[in-house]
């Protein structure tokens, strides 16, 4: 029980890498503002030799900095498992920036420049999603996949399904809404806690890259659109036809 507490517990304290002193201001005053500790480094190297010695909320990385694109730092990040979730604020603003830092592993992006309030607000989001959601129902089961809210983790027969924070926070939403469709705006505000539009795809990518990740770990179609409705969970799911089948 101890465990499970500590694993579902998040932590106070924000990570930002930021080589602009008047940007990790504005950062870390946001960050102190809605009652966080902020940690603010200016390369890369010190912020993941700080993110290993302890647990931290948020990441709030700027991409570029002196020792490179902050990108790379992401699967370093997930990998050492000390960071619950990444927000990428940066002036490379293009959609195509956007959807690569996504599926690279970001929970979210925000273009330069951006309101204060904005940035609060996705801060505020983030940290608000890493917490556990137990709700009533602990363990969701679709024939073999088998989703524990409490403990968060996914399961497939006897294999663990690897999903970061907002992939789980995702499934377990369209699982507990199964069979309905969902639209954009909807998760919007119960996976992401925004109540408008970010106009960003990050609902799409985090789609895709759930489903893609559960199609390879499962061999069945999981996630499935409904044209002009949304997503839905496919609690009868089918198994992936083989090439030419």
């Amino acid at each position: 029980m101890t465990d499970q507490v500590q694993e579902t517990e998040l932590p106070q304290e924000i990570l930002i890498l930021e080589d602009d002193p008047e940007m990790a201001g504005v950062y870390a005053g946001a960050v102190t503002d809605l009652g966080y500790i902020p940690h603010a480094y200016t390369t890369q190297a010190d912020l993941l030799q700080a993110a290993g010695a302890g647990r931290f909320g948020l990441a709030i990385l700027d991409r570029m900095v002196p020792d490179g694109d902050a990108i790379d730092l992401f699967a370093k990040l997930r990998q050492q498992g000390h960071v619950q979730a990444i927000l990428i604020v940066s002036a490379l603003a293009h959609a195509g920036h956007r959807v690569d830092g996504l599926d690279r592993g970001a929970d979210d992006y925000l273009a330069k420049p951006f309101a204060p309030e904005e940035l609060r607000a996705r801060i505020r989001a983030l940290m608000r999603r890493g917490k556990a959601q137990t709700g009533d129902n602990d363990i969701l089961a679709f024939g073999d996949l088998e989703i524990r809210a409490k403990a968060r983790n996914v399961h497939f027969g006897q294999k663990h399904v690897a999903l970061s924070p907002t992939e789980f926070d995702l499934l377990l939403y369209l699982a507990r809404n199964a069979g309905v469709p969902v639209g954009r705006m909807q998760l919007l505000e119960h996976v992401w806690n925004l109540h408008f539009d970010p106009q960003t795809n990050v609902v799409d990518v985090h789609v895709s890259r759930l489903r893609r990740k559960l199609e390879a770990q499962t061999g069945m179609h999981w996630v499935l659109t409904e044209r002009g409705a949304g997503y839905y969970l496919d609690p009868t799911a089918r198994a992936i036809s083989a090439p030419g089948g």
